[in-house]
């Protein structure tokens, strides 16, 4: 209890910090609203992380997001994020909004907004502190917030490149003597991404995340996945200074994808746990079109 109670604190006493993806390139509508739309069709995809495996308290992030174009220009999302540590329980209801620009041949700008709420809410009465008489630790806090974000994503067809600004509104959960707890700040994420082929059937994707808080230092993600006969996916990723990962995907039919992640952890918690683990599955429907569209691969 007291490792749990500790992760938890730390947490809260700093700022908070976005749920991270291992398969974010599966999941963009999530941190980028200029994503919305961006595909041919309706794109519906669940998301789960069980962060530090093995470890009680730890934490666990749970999406669901679905996308789809409206009209020839526009594109409109929703999201549901639902992201727990130890007592500290944050479900964030996000609607997106996106409008797409032709500003070439071949190239597609789209631009986004995000509009949501976020609901925080921390059971401190139901843990064991060891510091009894605590004021700040003796009562819960259930709170909401609105949230505001924007991104903009460009892409063609065979690359992409995105930055976003998911949550624009900073907010302060919890403000005991002049110390901020839980307090959201901004962050945001740039993105990228390439589709070669390198032979009949094999195709490699390299994909990049860099993100961070603008009051903090920032990381990053560097992967790379290989296609196989628009099938199966194999890929490997580091996340600096945290994690290497293997990542596995398949199209179990023209609709559906599955894919997991294996992270085997390297930063200072590895002491307790070594491990992270990340399912997804994606649903897709594409619609009718009077033009056949080049395949996508993000």
């Amino acid at each position: 209890m007291g490792l749990f109670f500790s992760i938890a604190a730390t947490s809260l006493v700093q700022a908070q910090q976005d749920p991270q993806y291992t398969q974010y390139m599966y999941n963009q509508n999530v941190i980028n609203p200029a994503y919305a739309g961006t595909q041919d069709g309706l794109n519906i995809t669940a998301l789960y992380r069980q962060q530090w495996s093995g470890v009680n308290g730890a934490p666990e992030t749970i999406t669901l997001s679905g996308s789809s174009p409206l009209g020839e220009r526009s594109g409109v999302g929703l999201s549901l994020i639902a992201d727990n540590l130890g007592p500290v329980h944050e479900t964030n209801v996000y609607g997106d909004y996106s409008y797409r620009l032709q500003v070439g041949k071949k190239t597609t700008l789209a631009l986004g907004l995000k509009a949501g709420v976020s609901f925080f809410d921390v059971g401190f009465s139901s843990v064991d502190t060891t510091t009894p008489g605590d004021d700040l630790f003796s009562q819960d806090v259930n709170e909401t917030f609105l949230n505001l974000g924007a991104g903009a994503f460009l892409y063609g067809d065979n690359w992409y490149a995105g930055f976003s600004v998911p949550n624009m509104l900073e907010s302060k959960h919890l403000d005991e003597n002049s110390l901020k707890f839980g307090n959201e700040t901004q962050h945001y994420f740039v993105t990228g991404g390439y589709v070669f082929d390198v032979a009949d059937n094999i195709k490699l994707k390299p994909h990049v995340l860099v993100k961070g808080a603008f009051d903090s230092p920032i990381s990053f993600d560097l992967n790379t996945n290989v296609l196989f006969n628009e099938k199966f996916e194999l890929g490997v990723s580091y996340r600096l200074e945290d994690s290497f990962s293997g990542l596995i995907g398949m199209n179990v039919t023209d609709n559906i994808k599955v894919g997991y992640a294996y992270d085997r952890v390297v930063s200072d918690i590895s002491v307790v746990s070594n491990s992270s683990h990340e399912v997804f599955i994606t649903f897709g429907l594409a619609f009718p079109r009077k033009v056949m569209q080049s395949p996508r691969f993000f």
